[in-house]
């Protein structure tokens, strides 16, 4: 076999670019230089002299981390398949002859923005930039959460309850090591019978074109229906709000009813009053358009690597679920504008 040339790789790249890759088309389409001034505000400290190794360019890594996010990948597997991969080294804009950030500095840009808190608003911009493009909120809004499960911790009973007592058991403060790879802020619950221990994301979409407009990190434990204030969007031009009879209670239809808005909130029955034929074809018909909140959240698992934070603290779990509700974004707006372009 003869040694690839110059011209073989050139080939090779616009094979990609006529097959219109995922990479290739994020590559154009999302507005990445908008991101810089957020980005480059959460490095930790500004440098003091022009002298030594500049530092990695922001963007580069934050297109890592969106990398990372669409695949569900660790920090050293991602390195792996940057240096192993034609697409993510085109994604990134690195050629055979730069060097790939390593994972260490990877870990230390997503630390920095998970101690600024700069996710968050990356994601505001974006929602931004969405309305400018034309992408606004219509149709009315779904909201739903989803389990985020981390991996899980070997405690015993009794340390378990001292965690939930808001305490730190001794002998793990005498070992600061062993108090790293412990996740005191993650928690146990039962869905369908099933324990799970992790997080939860919380999110909201609007029903014409599924863009994630607002999103919620909490514990696991934590009760679907007491997020649903940071989840509501006013500024969705739809009145009618759909979720499912988890959300179904007298004091939120109260409030969606003061609010202006029109709840298509599933009813639920109970042991004694269960739901009448009308009231289960009403639910029925409510569910055709509250699925598509599930659509989001499959597109987790189908596509994007499946949901597991492999993070230890709630506030990293921010950090990477708001890249992970980002990059979905990223995706959903790449689908409108290839519909778009037919």
């Amino acid at each position: 076999m003869g040694q690839k040339g110059f011209w073989d790789l050139e080939q090779r790249q616009q094979k990609l670019n006529e097959k219109k890759d995922v990479l290739v088309t994020l590559n154009q389409m999302i507005p990445w230089e908008r991101f810089r001034e957020l980005l480059e505000s959460a490095r930790e400290k500004p440098r003091k002299s022009n002298a030594g190794r500049k530092p990695t360019d922001a963007i580069l890594l934050f297109k890592l981390l969106i990398l990372q996010q669409l695949y569900n990948i660790s920090d050293e597997e991602l390195e792996y398949q940057v240096n192993d991969r034609l697409s993510c080294m085109q994604f990134l804009g690195l050629s055979l002859e730069d060097a790939v950030p390593d994972a260490t500095t990877l870990w230390l840009f997503r630390q920095q923005l998970t101690d600024s808190g700069k996710v968050s608003e990356i994601f505001e911009q974006f929602e931004g930039y969405l309305r400018w493009q034309g992408y606004v909120a219509q149709g009315g809004q779904i909201i739903d959460a989803t389990l985020i499960p981390v991996p899980k911790q070997r405690n015993k009973r009794e340390e378990n309850q001292q965690i939930r007592q808001g305490e730190i058991p001794q002998d793990w403060q005498e070992q600061p090591h062993k108090l790293a790879q412990k996740d005191v802020e993650a928690r146990w619950t039962k869905k369908n019978g099933v324990s799970y221990f992790g997080y939860k994301n919380h999110v909201g979409i609007d029903v014409t074109h599924g863009f994630i407009r607002r999103y919620e990190v909490t514990d696991a434990s934590v009760h679907d229906s007491r997020i649903i204030g940071q989840l509501l969007d006013e500024t969705n031009e739809g009145e009618s709000f759909w979720a499912d009879s988890a959300y179904r209670s007298a004091a939120i239809e109260t409030v969606l009813a003061w609010m202006g808005f029109e709840s298509q909130v599933n009813e639920r029955g109970s042991r004694n009053h269960p739901l009448t034929e009308a009231q289960q074809q009403a639910n029925r018909i409510k569910s055709q358009i509250r699925a598509k909140v599930e659509h989001v959240l499959g597109g987790w698992v189908m596509q994007m690597g499946g949901k597991l934070v492999r993070s230890i603290g709630i506030a990293r779990a921010k950090t990477n679920l708001g890249l992970k509700n980002l990059a979905y974004n990223f995706l959903r707006y790449r689908f409108w504008e290839l519909k778009t372009a037919e």
